[in-house]
């Protein structure tokens, strides 16, 4: 509510549960990236809090009722309980190949009319909420901190363009908690007939029924900040008797939004044709790569999805998962050292930034979730391992494999801290090169008569062969590597844009 970085004190009196709520999809087609970058963003907010050992009850609804489900349900046949089903189920598989840990609780709307009814009959009796002609309304004018989240005033309200006129409204931004029966719609019995609950009441009223009337914190994007997240501060600050503000016993301590997502500079459309589900980017990319490009923006800033943006991210995902698989190679053929007679600058500096990466990532991490400033941390210790690993002064430094093996252990924290696994290198590799083959167009078969055809071109010293070959591979985002155990390696395409 102050719009400013706090200090983050749980409501918990032990100090050490905490209560988080974060909305959830609305179930009628597949996720996007804009999805995406909120679930990631929540997700290491979730990661971070219990790894600092709070215990953390995590909810994250499913709105499985809505008009755009109605509408989707018409048009493909299917009845609203097997098209919800389906794309909670797929959502479910999106976020687990994006590395997000599910929550403690996941409540559907559907499973809780009965908790919204009689919270909206709550709202009734204390004379925040009226009923006419079968729909039941929230009196915006009852509640005189209406807008503090948003910052908007009741002119505003007023005034605003988003506002339909409705007549049977006491105040035109009023709006809906309970809409009366349509032919062809779901309904559910009611004191005002047979009706559907309004979007907004949904979430106040899992909310309670999962975590109680007041929490801790509660997130989404910052296009839920109007009129979803006001209308369930009004709704819940009225029925509970909590405050709007921090010193009112507010119904949310901390509210957390993170930005919008952007394709190549404009908005996200459909109409636009840039529009990505979740799945059509892992098609070509690794989970990881989406995941780690996302973090590689503050979770408040707006985020520019580009194909370049997700090359480079590739290409900085393959270097981390082909460095830490080097390490492990090298330290599980390692016999043990000897201790060094003197000092070994290199090593000492080694061990000195492994101590101050794993400091810097906490810090940044408490830091209102920098999650950038922990992909910036990563690439000193990644380049410290590099250079044990083939610079001549390195191979030879004494204590090299204590300083390998501190370098790694610092790596693998910082993957944990941001859901980067930090196992199965092997495989994340494979998967890496697949796709990579996937977007160039080639099989692997393609690909090594590519090679072949190249290693004749060579050994009859037609070099203008080639390096055109090698070229065109190189423009496709396949690098070969002579002289190395591993032919290839995927690298940025360097027109992306």
């Amino acid at each position: 509510m102050t719009r400013k970085k706090e200090i983050f004190t749980p409501r918990d009196p032990a100090g050490k549960k905490v209560q988080m709520y974060v909305c959830g999809v609305t179930v009628y087609d597949y996720s996007h990236i804009g999805h995406a970058r909120v679930y990631v963003a929540f997700d290491v907010l979730y990661r971070q809090l219990m790894r600092l050992g709070y215990d953390v009850t995590y909810c994250r609804n499913f709105t499985d009722i809505d008009d755009k489900i109605i509408k989707r349900s018409n048009e493909s046949g299917e009845t609203c309980e097997a098209l919800t089903d389906k794309f909670i189920e797929a959502f479910h598989e999106d976020m687990a190949a994006l590395g997000c840990l599910r929550p403690t609780l996941e409540p559907r709307a559907t499973e809780c009319v009965d908790d919204i009814i009689a919270f909206i009959e709550r709202l009734i009796a204390k004379g925040n909420a009226y009923e006419t002609e079968g729909d039941v309304y929230f009196s915006v004018d009852t509640l005189p901190a209406y807008g503090a989240l948003s910052g908007r005033n009741q002119e505003d309200n007023r005034a605003g363009e988003r506002v339909a006129v409705d007549g049977r409204k006491k105040n035109p931004a009023d709006f809906a908690l309970w809409k009366t029966a349509k032919p062809g719609e779901p309904t559910w019995t009611s004191p005002w007939g047979e009706g559907r609950p309004g979007w907004h009441i949904e979430c106040s009223a899992m909310i309670e029924k999962m975590l109680g009337p007041t929490i801790d914190i509660h997130g989404g994007g910052q296009d839920l900040v109007f009129p979803h997240h006001e209308n369930e501060l009004a709704q819940s600050s009225a029925a509970c008797g909590c405050g709007a503000h921090a010193d009112e016993n507010p119904f949310v301590r901390y509210w957390v939004h993170n930005g919008f997502v952007k394709v190549d500079s404009e908005k996200m459309s459909k109409s636009l044709g840039n529009f990505f589900t979740i799945r059509e980017v892992l098609d070509k990319y690794h989970p990881f790569v989406l995941r780690f490009m996302l973090l590689g923006a503050h979770y408040r800033a707006p985020i520019n999805y580009t194909q370049r943006a997700l090359e480079e991210a590739s290409d900085r995902v393959y270097y981390l998962y082909q460095t830490v698989h080097d390490v492990r190679a090298i330290l599980r053929d390692a016999a043990a050292e000897e201790p060094a007679k003197k000092p070994v600058p290199l090593v000492a500096d080694a061990l000195k930034l492994a101590s101050e990466a794993e400091k810097q990532v906490s810090e940044a991490l408490n830091d209102d979730m920098n999650t950038p400033g922990v992909i910036a941390t990563l690439s000193a210790p990644l380049k410290s391992m590099n250079d044990f690993m083939t610079t001549k002064a390195g191979k030879k430094a004494v204590g090299r494999v204590g300083a390998l093996q501190s370098l790694l252990s610092t790596v693998e924290g910082l993957m944990e801290a941001v859901g980067m696994p930090k196992d199965e290198e092997n495989v994340i590799l494979a998967e890496l090169r697949a796709r990579a083959l996937h977007r160039a167009g080639l099989t692997e078969d393609d690909l090594l008569a590519k090679i072949e055809e190249r290693n004749k071109a060579r050994d009859a010293k037609d070099f203008a062969e080639s390096d055109r070959l090698r070229d065109e591979l190189s423009a496709r985002g396949v690098g070969l590597m002579d002289g190395s155990a591993v032919p290839w390696r995927p690298v940025p395409v360097i027109d992306a844009t």
